[in-house]
């Protein structure tokens, strides 16, 4: 059976639980554990599918084909096994599935109460799909002392009843603030956190406090000392350049060897070469590409986070620090010359998203790239903004468009799929989870990949016009990949460009910084060799 951690944060959100719970998890594998990560929300949302990126930022998207949250994304990225339907469990999805069950009549005509029925459904989740595992971090979304976590507070106390008291630890987030005006860190808040987790039952096992200066072992003895824990359980975990420096700064505080020794498992040795060389790479690179984000979310820091982070990965990939400049799509359409937003980068990348705010900033910023010759990467929508924009501009099809943002165009060249037009429920009800893809040989996806047959996840409604197949590839625009199963064209690249490729699907969910994705390697290659021709056109 699995060993189970608990991870709760307190004070206030935003601590990183999700980062210091995938580090746990990195270490821990990095002895040779197979590990997983979960995460509950207390939200009453089923998933956070319908949820504007204002609200909740990314929706990250399984190779099961379900919508989670953006912390998965962090647990996928650190570790080699990836998460699933059950890895992703919200308030709304539990008692969703109680009030199914009372209909049902699975309860006799009983009374449905948050203990036990509750409480049961989560921990009946927490050990899905557990046996496949030797540990099982549990991540407990919100703070302690929200009213809407007590029920998955209540479950995870219950639950090292049932099963044996050793195969249970808690880790508990905390914050140590640095009050400028007295020159101090403080641990009041941590105290009263604690209080309040060991008032609801739960004595956390370690103590995880995030901190701006290092956290002297006096402060550790004092926090030991309220909070009922001993010294070397207090972990100081301070602001890292990188989030993949994490896992060194926890394994320099020994925290795997604290949850293995709560959970009676062998230490074993750890072997984080990996992460050392990721970090070097990261704080030593070799040169430095620069890439326009063109979204409408560019505000935003967590609407793009898996794009950010397989950006980074491209630039692992070729010891390149990559500088990301997000560019508002509306800009683009204010008659501001394009000169001004794009004289500094040597590479564009389009992200999917939805609604037809800014499509016009997208479809100018990749005219520019074409007639430039700048390596343009389109992901989703992206690919179907560069559809359009050829459409409009090299087939002259003035009024092409999608029917998303037109339903009445002469030449809807994006349309939506034949099994999505009677669809009336929103959630869960897209092209969802992994998908497979036949490569076109003679193309820059294959040499990327290195192998004709790939599998990809998606998360859209809307797909390329096969009627206009033929038109695209005889001008040009060639079909490099495609869904065989139901004919759906799955990636477009335009030949004669240097880089101009465009993918239906959503590569930077399966990017990893010690597997970065090949599409994402390749574009920040092609970035770099359009910077050093660029400087060389310049100095003549």
């Amino acid at each position: 059976m699995a060993k189970f951690v608990f991870t709760t944060g307190g004070v206030l959100s935003s601590l990183g639980k999700g980062i210091t719970a995938a580090s746990v998890g990195a270490l821990l594998e990095s002895r040779g554990y197979k590990v997983t990560i979960k995460k509950y929300d207390p939200y009453l949302n089923v998933d956070p599918g319908t949820m504007s990126p204002f609200q909740h930022g990314e929706v990250f998207v399984t190779e099961d084909g379900a919508e989670t949250d953006l912390d998965l994304g962090h647990y996928e990225r650190y570790l080699s096994t990836n998460t699933s339907k059950v890895s992703n469990i919200t308030a709304g999805k539990i008692y969703k599935s109680v009030l199914d069950k009372e209909r049902n009549g699975d309860y006799l005509g009983g009374t449905v109460q948050v203990i036990p029925h509750i409480t049961d459904e989560i921990k009946e989740n927490i050990l899905k799909d557990s046996e496949n595992y030797d540990i099982v971090i549990v991540e407990i979304g919100g703070t302690v002392g929200d009213i809407e976590s007590l029920p998955f507070l209540e479950a995870i106390r219950q639950f090292k009843f049932d099963i044996n008291e050793e195969d249970v630890c808690y880790m508990h987030l905390t914050l140590v603030p640095y009050i400028k005006s007295a020159g101090e860190l403080k641990t009041k808040p941590t105290q009263h956190s604690v209080k309040t987790l060991r008032e609801i039952g739960i004595q956390p096992d370690i103590l995880v406090c995030r901190s701006e200066y290092p956290i002297e072992d006096s402060m550790k003895k004092k926090i030991a000392l309220f909070c009922n824990v001993s010294k070397d359980a207090v972990v100081s975990c301070l602001d890292a350049k990188t989030i993949y420096e994490v896992p060194l700064t926890l394994k320099e505080q020994g925290i795997a060897a604290l949850v293995l020794k709560k959970l009676n498992m062998d230490e074993r040795v750890s072997d984080i070469r990996k992460w050392e060389e990721i970090v070097h790479r990261i704080k030593k690179p070799e040169g430095e590409v620069t890439i326009a984000l063109v979204g409408k979310y560019v505000d935003l820091k967590d609407a793009y986070i898996s794009i950010n982070e397989a950006l980074i990965h491209g630039g692992i990939a070729n010891k390149l620090k990559v500088n990301v400049k997000r560019i508002d799509a509306e800009q683009l359409e204010s008659g501001r010359k394009p000169d001004e937003f794009f004289k500094d980068v040597d590479g564009i990348l389009i992200p999917g998203g939805f609604g037809e705010r800014g499509i016009q900033g997208k479809i100018n910023a990749i005219n520019y790239a074409r007639l430039k010759d700048i390596p343009l990467f389109g992901i989703c929508l992206g690919l179907q903004c560069m559809l359009i924009e050829f459409a409009r501009n090299v087939l002259k099809l003035e009024n092409a468009h999608s029917v998303e943002f037109d339903a009445d165009t002469e030449d809807p060249v994006i349309d939506y799929m034949i099994d999505q037009k009677t669809i009336t429920q929103m959630g869960g009800t897209m092209r969802l989870g992994a998908y497979e893809c036949t490569l076109d040989e003679d193309s820059t996806a294959f040499k990327a990949y290195g192998q004709k047959m790939i599998s990809e996840r998606h998360r859209h409604r809307l797909e390329f016009n096969n009627k206009y197949k033929d038109a695209m590839i005889s001008n040009g625009f060639s079909l490099i990949g495609v869904n065989e199963e139901r004919g759906l064209a799955e990636m477009f690249e335009l030949k004669s460009h240097r880089w101009f490729l465009g993918c239906q699907f959503h590569p930077e969910f399966k990017s990893k910084p010690f597997y970065p994705h090949p599409l994402f390697s390749s574009f920040i290659e092609a970035a770099h060799a359009y910077q050093e021709d660029n400087c060389e056109s310049n100095c003549k």
